[in-house]
C-alpha cells in the first residue's frame, strides 16, 4: 500500500478518537454518565476504511463537520466553565447534537458480525 494511503488511515483513526474524546467531554460537562463504546463505535475507523468508496468518503466529510461543531462549542462550555457557571445545559444540547452525528457516521458502516471488522494480511 502507498505511503499516502496509510497516512490517510492513520488521520480517520485520529480522527475518530478525537471526536470520542471530545464527546465524552460534553458528556462530562452535560452531566451524562459515562458510556462504553460499543463494538461499532470502537471499530468504526476500520469499518468503514474497509467498506471504502463512498462511504469513507461521506465518513471523512462527516468527521469534518463534526470538528467544525464541536471545537467551537466545546472551546465555548470550557470557557463558561471556567468562568464559574453552569454550563449542563448548553452541553446538554450539544451532547444530543454530538449523539445524533455520532450516530449517523456508525450507520455508514456496514454491519460486521460480534467478532469486529474483517481482517487480512
Amino acid at each position: 500500500m502507498p505511503a499516502p494511503a496509510r497516512a490517510g488511515e492513520a488521520s480517520l483513526s485520529a480522527q475518530w478518537s478525537a471526536m470520542r474524546e471530545a464527546g465524552a467531554a460534553i458528556g462530562q460537562l452535560a452531566g451524562v454518565a459515562p458510556q462504553r463504546p460499543e463494538a461499532a463505535e470502537r471499530n468504526f475507523a476500520a469499518t468503514i476504511r474497509d467498506a471504502g468508496e463512498w462511504r469513507l468518503a461521506l465518513a471523512r466529510d462527516g468527521l469534518a463537520d463534526m470538528a467544525a461543531m464541536l471545537r467551537p462549542g466545546l472551546s465555548a462550555l470550557l470557557a463558561v466553565k471556567a468562568r464559574g457557571h453552569d454550563a449542563s445545559a448548553p452541553a446538554r444540547a450539544l451532547w444530543e447534537e454530538y449523539c445524533a452525528r455520532r450516530d449517523a457516521l456508525l450507520a455508514l458502516a456496514p454491519q460486521e458480525g460480534t467478532m469486529g471488522p474483517r481482517r487480512s494480511a
